[in-house]
């Protein structure tokens, strides 16, 4: 079925029509979504344009929508032949063999000196995430698409479930402004990602050094303090068994980073033994081993049941590299933040900015 789309100026009680113009040059439509690619139907940030592929084409522009999707957008001015889906396909093939470091290439090469990190956090007000290209999305941009392509890109999208579609866009100038319309060949909803392979894993996802963990010390209603962890020696967290349950996974020896939820990252150290309970954790001070709870402390530690270990609150020793107080914490936009109380740190982008702001070596 065809897809038609018109506009009409309404002028008091009658209507008059207005007649589609082409589009100068399909660069132009291209500068145009990648001005606002929301024209899409969601949020995008576009990482690349032209971006040659290792056969010889030209992807038209790249794009990662919120979970790190890459959509691959092929725009065409003029009536578009069957070849395109085909087309679109094959890039999408060379795209889906790209790791999240040849993605950040990309993106560092469109945007030359802002962060793959930086760049997805500033337009989603999100962390990327620990996956990038898991899966991919084809748009087809068109004026109008044939018989042939319709029926290939719809048994595609609505039998088999491939992440497929065209948008129609069609160009109106009325009385010296110009408007830009849009549809859809299918019914647009958000496709659901596809399951994704270990092996496949491995170039998505940013490699665990095995070393770097991130903890979250949050500071709540005074019952954890910042001070406390700083000046003795530990990191903590509980009142519930989400969230101590992460802290226990920390190892001896693993490299801390630690980040106190919406202010920044305060310390990196080193851990020296297993999860105690807060009651049960002992420090070295001056030469000699002290229970934590006996050392004078800003923070009560304390929650409603903690009888119970479940409610009780956990924590790690740690001997610190550096630390800086609360108001000097260290935050960068797209740097990892987490709601677990710890989980292995694979963000190079995060381990990078506390190195350097601290002056540690790598």
């Amino acid at each position: 079925m065809a897809v038609e789309m018109g506009l009409w100026r309404a002028d008091g009680d009658r209507l008059s029509r207005i007649t589609p113009t082409a589009i100068g040059l399909e660069s132009q439509l291209e500068s145009y979504i990648e001005s606002d690619p929301s024209m899409l139907g969601e949020t995008l940030l576009v990482i690349g344009r032209q971006v040659a592929t290792a056969f010889g084409g030209f992807i038209d522009l790249l794009a990662l929508d919120e979970t790190a999707c890459v959509h691959v957008i092929e725009l065409k001015r003029d009536k578009t032949p069957r070849d395109v889906t085909a087309q679109a396909l094959d890039y999408g093939s060379w795209v889906s063999g790209l790791g999240r470091a040849e993605i950040q290439s990309i993106f560092e090469a469109y945007k030359p000196g802002v962060a793959l990190e930086e760049g997805f956090a500033e337009c989603f007000n999100e962390t990327l995430p620990e996956e990038v290209n898991a899966s991919q999305t084809f748009t087809i941009v068109a004026a109008s698409v044939d018989a042939a392509t319709e029926r290939i890109v719809r048994f595609l999208n609505e039998d088999f479930g491939v992440p497929i579609n065209v948008v129609f866009f069609r160009h109106f100038e009325d009385n010296g402004a110009k408007y830009l319309a849009r549809t859809w060949l299918v019914e647009h909803e958000g496709q659901q990602p596809t399951a994704t392979s270990p092996a496949r894993q491995t170039k998505t996802r940013e490699a665990w050094n095995g070393t770097d963990w991130y903890v979250s010390f949050g500071e709540d209603s005074g019952t954890r303090q910042w001070a406390d962890g700083r000046k003795y020696g530990f990191v903590s967290g509980g009142g519930g068994k989400w969230f101590s349950q992460t802290l226990k996974n920390l190892p001896v020896g693993a490299r801390v980073f630690v980040h106190i939820p919406k202010t920044g990252y305060v310390g990196v150290g080193t851990v020296t033994g297993e999860a105690r309970r807060f009651d049960q954790l002992q420090v070295e001070l001056d030469g000699a081993e002290r229970f934590v709870k006996d050392l004078p402390l800003t923070g009560s530690y304390a929650h409603e049941g903690d009888s119970e270990d479940e409610n009780a609150e956990w924590a790690v020793a740690v001997e610190w590299v550096h630390t800086v107080p609360r108001e000097n914490a260290i935050w960068k936009n797209g740097m990892f933040a987490n709601q677990n109380t710890a989980a292995k740190l694979r963000q190079k982008f995060t381990i990078e900015q506390v190195t350097e702001a601290f002056g540690l070596e790598d």
